[in-house]
């Protein structure tokens, strides 16, 4: 990793490898485990450290990926502390444990390879000689500015440090006064910066300069103080960014010249240019105090109560007894079963299951024993399982559908959801889905030889999704569910041809989330344009994996959510995800899933 420099001599940005020399906890952070500090050993192209490998400037920061990972995005990182001792270059790194990311950095071992592209941006400008210093750290921003500060002559300057509880990172500086705070009093002035510094406090000290490092609302305090108090002010300001060399233009922020590059023009800013714009939401939730009473997590469908909104998806979860053995499957809120035609169907020939990144392509082609036969053996045993029962029903036409769903009616099964969605059939499936006219007649064929509550399963292929939402509505739903899988193919490199029989198969999996998330956004968005008494629910499901997902699935509206493809990658996904709501409602002082539905509609 040899340093390259621009015509100017300046250090470029360079991609190369490095080597974790430990990884711990940060002593001193709170909660326990919340902060860590990783230390890595940069390494040239050929694997050994070597004295051109780029040192960064005080301020600059790294975008860090395990080479392991499966993350597609490097976190930016802040440099802590940098050095260069025989022949090697160490850098450190105060890592804040907050999503995936970072929860990954902080995982990391002795020895462990990391993928590094830095130095990045610019750095904070020494003081002069005669100016009077103020360095301010929040959080985790304490890092980047305590690594400015040891590059300054001992007790040249003051610094003030803000933590919401305990105190780290300060180790290494000598300052002429240290002053901290914390928002619960466990160390120094109890409270956050402006307990410490105002104007008042920087015209009373004369600080001529003032540098800064941490939230955006701590950070925009400090420029409001400096600006009535006349002092100059440097602010290392945060942003997502992809590239990090300043290609992407990800990462800009607002100035009074205009937008500029975080991580090209910044991230340091001369504090007057900065416009910091008002936060536009609050936090949801009444307390993070959180919730004494135990939450309650049942939802209803179509007047079908389920414990939990948590059910399993037709096609992954077989008849509900295939998992009981791995988990225990009466912790879900419902199971839907595979999907069922009239006669029997031995499936698609050929290859059925290709993976890809971040997802999973089938054409199993709806193989089930026939619907007289579930009747027989499969629905008794679904029936005694605590999760609502949902018969999953197909069909080749519209007779088929109408026969299947005669006999379903006959049972005690509480749902039915009718799919015509599916993509891996040649005749019915997603081509009744696909048009407002044909759903709708399905639809209304079905309703007429069945009271039980039916549940449309929606395909995202369709050109007009909200149109066939309203049109199935209209024909008799009682409930909707979407989306199912999303068209797809490959090719085998090797013989040049694609490797499914059918051509065409259905992908499903993570990378699908963010695309069936904004469709059950905005079908439910223009369901609740009509009265209240006309609107019928919405069950999402596509890419859900984790209890995040769901959340976002139900703020978007949905009633409840289906999970699929995530149970092959990890069999406990559903338990997980129960597990997570009720600990994220008790968070936020939630009673119900109804306090949170559809708060971002």
């Amino acid at each position: 990793m040899k340093q390259i420099t621009d015509c100017k001599g300046e250090p470029l940005p360079v991609f190369g490898k490095g080597v974790v020399t430990d990884c711990d906890i940060e002593q001193g952070a709170m909660p326990f485990g919340s902060v860590w500090n990783l230390r890595v050993l940069m390494l040239n192209d050929i694997g050994r450290s070597t004295t051109d490998v780029p040192v960064p400037a005080p301020g600059q920061f790294y975008l860090l990926r395990s080479s392991k990972s499966g993350h597609l995005l490097g976190r930016p990182i802040s440099v802590y502390m940098a050095r260069r001792a025989a022949h090697a270059a160490y850098l450190e790194f105060l890592i804040l444990k907050k999503g995936n990311g970072t929860e990954e950095l902080c995982s990391l071992e002795k020895n462990d390879e990391l993928e590094l592209i830095g130095p990045l941006g610019n750095s904070f400008p020494l003081p002069k000689e005669s100016d009077k210093v103020c360095i301010v750290g929040g959080g985790i921003g304490v890092a980047p500015v305590a690594g400015f500060a040891m590059n300054l002559k001992e007790e040249s300057y003051d610094f003030y440090a803000s933590f919401k509880s305990g105190s780290y990172g300060l180790g290494f500086v000598r300052p002429k006064n240290l002053v901290v705070t914390t928002d619960d009093g466990s160390v120094g002035i109890h409270g956050m910066l402006p307990a410490a510094l105002t104007a008042e406090v920087l015209k009373t000290n004369e600080y001529s300069v003032v540098y800064a490092c941490g939230p955006s609302p701590m950070l925009n305090f400090v420029q409001k103080i400096c600006k009535e108090a006349g002092v100059k002010s440097y602010l290392s300001m945060e942003n997502r960014m992809a590239c990090g060399v300043g290609a992407c233009l990800g990462c800009t922020i607002t100035t009074t010249e205009g937008n500029k590059r975080c991580c090209k023009d910044g991230p340091v800013f001369a504090g007057e240019i900065l416009q910091f714009e008002p936060a536009k939401n609050k936090p949801i939730g009444k307390s993070t105090a959180g919730n004494e009473n135990e939450p309650d997590l049942s939802v209803k469908v179509a007047g079908v109560k389920f414990a939990n909104p948590v059910i399993a998806a037709s096609g992954t979860f077989g008849y509900g007894s295939e998992y009981a053995s791995v988990f225990d499957v009466s912790e879900l809120g419902g199971i839907c079963s595979k999907g069922l035609t009239l006669q029997a169907r031995p499936g698609n020939s050929g290859i059925r299951l290709v993976e890809t990144p971040s997802g999973l392509i089938n054409s199993i082609g709806l193989e089930n024993p026939g619907i007289e036969h579930f009747i027989e053996h499969e629905l008794p045993s679904m029936l005694k399982l605590k999760p609502v029962t949902i018969a999953n029903l197909s069909g080749s036409s519209l007779e088929t559908y109408v026969e299947g769903a005669k006999l379903l009616d006959k049972t005690d099964v509480p749902m039915i959801e009718l799919n015509i969605s599916c993509p891996n059939v040649k005749a019915g499936g997603m081509s009744f889905g696909m048009n407002c006219e044909s759903a709708a007649t399905v639809t209304k064929a079905v309703r007429e030889v069945t009271k039980k509550p039916l549940m449309v399963k929606l395909t995202p292929n369709a050109p007009d999704l909200i149109g066939i939402a309203m049109a199935v509505r209209e024909a008799g739903a009682d409930a909707l569910s979407l989306v199912n899988t999303f068209q797809a193919m490959s090719i085998d490199l090797n013989t040049g041809r694609p490797v499914f029989d059918n051509i065409r198969a259905g992908f499903s999996g993570p990378a699908v989330k963010p695309i069936a998330l904004r469709m059950v956004y905005d079908v439910v968005q223009t369901m609740n344009k009509l009265p209240e008494g006309e609107r019928i629910p919405v069950v999402g499901l596509g890419g859900i994996s984790c209890w995040q997902d769901a959340v976002e699935f139900l703020m978007a509206g949905a009633a409840a959510i289906q999970v699929g493809t995530a149970t092959f990658s990890n069999p406990l996904a559903m338990t997980e995800i129960v597990k997570g709501l009720k600990k994220y409602m008790l968070s936020k002082g939630f009673n119900s899933i109804s306090d949170f539905r559809g708060s971002a509609q």
